[in-house]
């Protein structure tokens, strides 16, 4: 049997056996309080899987998002729920952040670029929203918006002349050597 086999079957065991005892109240435990632990947990599980075994680059963003999203319900567990009414943002930035780690960890592949900068950016944008002091972040995007169509770009190669560009072109002839 698998060495992986062996400690599933051991922790099954003990979370039954340690379920078993709250129900029958030989125990006392408050496992609302303690659940986003469990969440937590389970993403320290999957980095210390990748860390096992850095081939297992898989094993990065489930464990980045676990561990992001136990923080969040953690904090709320602690402070109040009614922060999630601001935090939920976090559920971008879990898997921006876990592309962003997922592409210096691995092997460096450029489409998770893309994705990561736009769940990280959507995400810092949501939470700032919120501060009093950022409420003109928007501008922002309203300048990049006006910089992109007003500043003179790079001409595709794709692009095809215009017809007085090919019409000079093949007028131009060489002049004689001499």
């Amino acid at each position: 049997m698998d060495n992986r086999n062996k400690a599933l079957g051991v922790i099954l065991i003990f979370l039954g056996g340690f379920f078993l005892l709250e129900n029958l109240n030989i125990i006392e435990f408050n496992f609302l309080q303690i659940w986003p632990a469990i969440v937590i947990l389970g993403g320290i599980g999957f980095w210390l899987g990748y860390l096992a075994n850095r081939k297992q680059t898989a094993l990065i963003m489930p464990g980045t998002i676990l561990i992001l999203y136990g923080s969040l319900f953690m904090y709320c567990n602690i402070f109040g729920w009614i922060f999630m009414e601001r935090l939920w943002p976090v559920f971008l930035l879990g898997p921006g952040i876990g592309f962003f780690i997922l592409y210096f960890l691995g092997k460096r592949e450029r489409s998770l670029i893309l994705p990561g900068t736009l769940l990280t950016v959507l995400g810092l944008l949501f939470i700032f929203r919120y501060l009093p002091y950022l409420k003109y972040w928007p501008t922002l995007l309203i300048i990049g918006g006006v910089i992109i169509i007003f500043l003179p770009g790079r001409k595709s190669a794709n692009t095809v002349p215009e017809p007085n560009q090919q019409q000079s072109k093949q007028t131009v002839t060489e002049k004689p050597k001499g």
